[in-house]
Parts: structure tokens; C-alpha cells; sequence
């Protein structure tokens, strides 16, 4: 696939449109609600009470929040505006008869998912490091927290080109999204479930995520799930620009 500058046209327009969006203060709040209500009930409140691995809660359970946050905003973002675009508003025939090329398209719309995951990352951050200054954040984080919006990124294009409908949206989060939200290691450590459930978590991309950006170092099982989310990513990714290029509608 041919790939140049094309995509900053893409990626401008999407930008903008979040940039209108911002605007509106109750918009921004809303946002960030659902996580903030999560920091404040299980890190503040229950989390005076529980230690893990010698450490606060809260010092496990934000970085877990930021995964959260940007999985949720990179998908939910690429995939409700894709799908309204090509089925509702018209505007995604448009890039298509525009002398783009598919790469061009996916990677505007991956790249606008990626900035909206990593805003909303940043403010539920912001909130967090008020509560625990101390937390440490080493180059293994912002580089699992990029690599964790590319991927849902992704996964929103693959949703967005495949909905039928605005319901059909709603339909893949709550059963890919939602579930992932609360069973991947966000609010508790994934090897304190039970083993028939362990083999169904570890499936899920979250997790892996999960389990690397708490990490300080690279070690066996970090690997590991660097390997797990660079697959989910290129298999994503690859799905996507198959789906663009052969869009017909």
C-alpha cells in the first residue's frame, strides 16, 4: 500500500471536529467521570485498606485506570465516528472517491484515535498524580499506553467499518469492551482468579497491557506481553486496511 502525507488530511479533519467537541465544558466532564468515579471510590476509599505487593492500592489501580481510559476514548472515538460517517452522514464515501489511498485513510483515522486515548489518559492522570505524586511512570509505561491506544485505535476502525448500524456499535463494546474494562487486571491482580478463568483473561489484549504497564523492567513476562499486543496490533491494523480497501457501499 502506497503511504505518504496523505493521511495529515484525514487525520486534521477528525482533530478538529474533537477540537469543537472540547469546547463544550460539559462534554470534557462527562468524559472523565466514569474513571474519576473509580479513582475515587476503589483508590481512595476502598484502597486505604488494601496493599498490593507491599505498595497502595492506588499506586496499582491508576495505571490500570489509564489503560482503561485510553482502550475505551481510541476505540469508542474511531469506531462511533467511522460508523456515522459511513453510514449516517455520508462522509466516508467521500474519502474513499478522494485521491486517497486506503493506508492513507486508516492511518488519519488510527492517529486521531490515538491522540483522543492518549487526552483522555492525561486527564485522568493529571487527577491521579494529585493523589499519589509519588508514582512512578518509567519508559515502559507511556510506551505500553501508546501502543495500547494504536491497538484499539485499530480494533475501532475494524468495528466501524463493520457495524451495520449505530446499535451494532454499542453491541461490540458491551461484549468485547466493557468486559475487558473490568476483567483484565484494571482493578485487581489477574493471578489471584481462579484457573478457569485465568485462561480466558490472558486471551484478552487488556490484560497484557495491564500486566506491562505496571511493569519497572523488561523481564520474561513483560516480553511476553509486549509479543501478545504487537500481534493483536499488526493483526488489527492489517484487518483494518483489508476492510478500507475493499469497501463497498
Amino acid at each position: 500500500m502506497k503511504l505518504s502525507l496523505d493521511w495529515y488530511p484525514v487525520f486534521l479533519r477528525e482533530m478538529l471536529l474533537f477540537k469543537h467537541k472540547l469546547l463544550r465544558v460539559g462534554y470534557l466532564f462527562s468524559a472523565m467521570v466514569a474513571p474519576i468515579i473509580y479513582l475515587v471510590t476503589f483508590g481512595l476509599g476502598l484502597g486505604k485498606q488494601i496493599n498490593v505487593h507491599g505498595g497502595s492500592y492506588l499506586a496499582f489501580l491508576l495505571p490500570g485506570l489509564v489503560a482503561m481510559t485510553s482502550m475505551n476514548n481510541s476505540y469508542t472515538w474511531v469506531a462511533s465516528s467511522l460508523n456515522l460517517n459511513r453510514l449516517y452522514f455520508k462522509t466516508f464515501q467521500v474519502l474513499v472517491q478522494a485521491p486517497l489511498s486506503p493506508a492513507s485513510i486508516l492511518i488519519g483515522e488510527i492517529l486521531s484515535g490515538v491522540c483522543k486515548g492518549l487526552f483522555a489518559s492525561a486527564l485522568i492522570l493529571i487527577v491521579g498524580l494529585i493523589a499519589t505524586p509519588n508514582l512512578s511512570m518509567p519508559w515502559i509505561f507511556w510506551s505500553t499506553l501508546l501502543l495500547n491506544c494504536f491497538l484499539f485505535a485499530s480494533l475501532g476502525v475494524i468495528v466501524g467499518m463493520r457495524a451495520k448500524s449505530h446499535e451494532d456499535t454499542a453491541t461490540y463494546s458491551n461484549f468485547f469492551i466493557m468486559p475487558m474494562a473490568f476483567l483484565s487486571g484494571t482493578f485487581f491482580r489477574v493471578d489471584m482468579m481462579p484457573a478457569y478463568l485465568k485462561a480466558v483473561i490472558y486471551i484478552l489484549p487488556l490484560t497484557h497491557t495491564n500486566i506491562l504497564i505496571r511493569k519497572t523492567a523488561m523481564d520474561s513476562s513483560a516480553w511476553t506481553s509486549l509479543t501478545v499486543l504487537l500481534c493483536y496490533s499488526a493483526f488489527c491494523f492489517l484487518y483494518g486496511a483489508k476492510l478500507i480497501r475493499d469497501y463497498q457501499e
